[in-house]
């Protein structure tokens, strides 16, 4: 029997790793919220604070994990954060004021981006060249996944109560993240395999006689801060976020008090985009190492531009219904689509020896967009009375990132 390629026993382990963070507290923080809206008095604006806490705490932390994992490796780091995210839950079960709540969620940020998106891809990327789309967007699979289990969590919030909730969180935090975070290995040339699990194909003659796009050495990641791909792929990704966070924070209060949903029927439409992003996550299995990523990245943000404007605009006339569909089809489709090629493009460009470090330093950029989405579009809602003006200038930035995927070129590697 062939023996399994042991970078696709990571694939499936980051899956399930993702799928727990998703829909125990990444898709489920608004759950907390609203809970602990009720229950400790605690304002809107307080609330969201920790959310914005998590994403600068993962902007500042990006450049010393990445140089961490680049020449430690991403396992250990990982088997850390499980550790800590658990905890952090634990912590969470027992606070009594504001700061505590604070204190405890900036230990869950931390596990988060221990245990999370970050060295999970860097692992990958380590393991996967030819395959590297295919891997990337099976990891992603298990956040789509926990997105639709978000509502046991609220079940059991209304159940047995969010303490119980948090700290049931924990445990199964533990139990399942420590054996997962074991099957991580830092480079397949370690353990006797080769990268994507096979030698690559001989070179034909006509490849022989060409030099490869990809001839020459890996970029250190000063020399990858030189380079137009970087800026224009970082801000790319950024402009990206801006609809994501706007839509996540926003699009459930827009549908309930612009367009007169009930909140049932506002998460059924949240629900449809949760499909759509699996279907879009298996697309880019299907098709992100066939074809140019960048150009596959550029659609996706016009299609994040067309489906925010129907969620705008879904009052405008008799359509309301197909309106909001097509929002959820357009923008969770391009979501699920688009997000895996965003690592899969750095180290196609960028190789693989400072990938961390590169990732790093671009997610100093790309919070901008995490965090500017969510404040962009509430400040103008509570100026204007609605989010039509925030989500239109959001929609255009979206439109305006394309064209910074479009001219994110592949660099020249050092030495070629």
């Amino acid at each position: 029997m062939k023996r399994i390629f042991h970078g696709w026993r990571m694939v499936a382990a980051g899956s399930a790793m993702q799928f727990f963070q998703s829909c125990l507290l990444l898709q489920a923080f608004g759950v907390y919220v609203a809970v602990l809206r009720d229950d400790r008095g605690w304002s809107k604006t307080e609330l969201a604070g920790a959310a914005a806490l998590h994403q600068v705490e993962a902007a500042v932390l990006g450049p010393a994990l990445g140089w961490v994992i680049d020449r430690f490796g991403a396992q250990g780091v990982i088997r850390a954060g499980v550790v800590v995210f658990g905890a952090g839950f634990m912590l969470l079960s027992q606070i009594d004021s504001l700061l505590g709540f604070y204190g405890a969620f900036l230990v869950l940020a931390l596990g988060a981006s221990l245990c999370g998106f970050f060295p999970l891809n860097v692992a990958l990327i380590h393991w996967f060249e030819r395959k590297r789309a295919r891997a990337l967007s099976s990891m992603q699979l298990g956040f789509g996944l926990g997105g639709i289990a978000v509502p046991a969590v609220a079940w059991s919030i209304t159940a047995y109560g969010w303490r119980a909730t948090a700290f049931a969180s924990g445990v199964i935090i533990l139990a399942t993240g420590i054996p997962l975070s074991l099957v991580f290995r830092r480079r397949p040339e370690d353990f006797g395999e080769v990268v994507d699990g096979a030698s690559p194909p001989p070179p034909s003659k006509e490849a022989a006689a060409a030099p490869a796009p990809g001839e020459g050495r890996d970029f250190t990641a000063r020399e990858a801060l030189r380079t137009p791909a970087f800026w224009l792929l970082s801000l790319g990704h950024g402009f990206a976020l801006f609809v994501v966070s706007a839509v996540n924070v926003h699009a459930i209060t827009h549908m309930k008090e612009g367009l007169g949903y009930s909140l049932e029927a506002a998460s059924l439409v949240i629900t449809l985009q949760t499909v759509a992003q699996l279907g879009g996550i298996a697309l880019g299995w299907a098709i992100g190492d066939r074809f140019d990523k960048r150009r596959i990245s550029a659609v996706c943000m016009l299609m994040h531009m067309a489906g925010l404007l129907s969620l705008t605009y879904a009052d405008v006339g008799a359509a309301t219904g197909a309106m909001l569909v097509a929002y959820a089809l357009l923008h969770g489709s391009a979501w699920g689509l688009r997000g895996p090629l965003m690592q899969a493009m750095r180290a196609d460009y960028f190789g693989r020896s400072a990938i961390g470090m590169i990732l790093g330093l671009s997610f100093m950029i790309v919070v901008l967009g995490q965090i500017g989405g969510g404040m962009i579009a509430g400040i103008l809602a509570d100026a204007t009375g609605n989010y039509r003006a925030g989500f239109t200038l959001i929609a255009l930035l979206a439109g305006i990132g394309s064209v910074f995927f479009l001219l994110a070129k592949r660099p020249v590697r050092p030495g070629a």
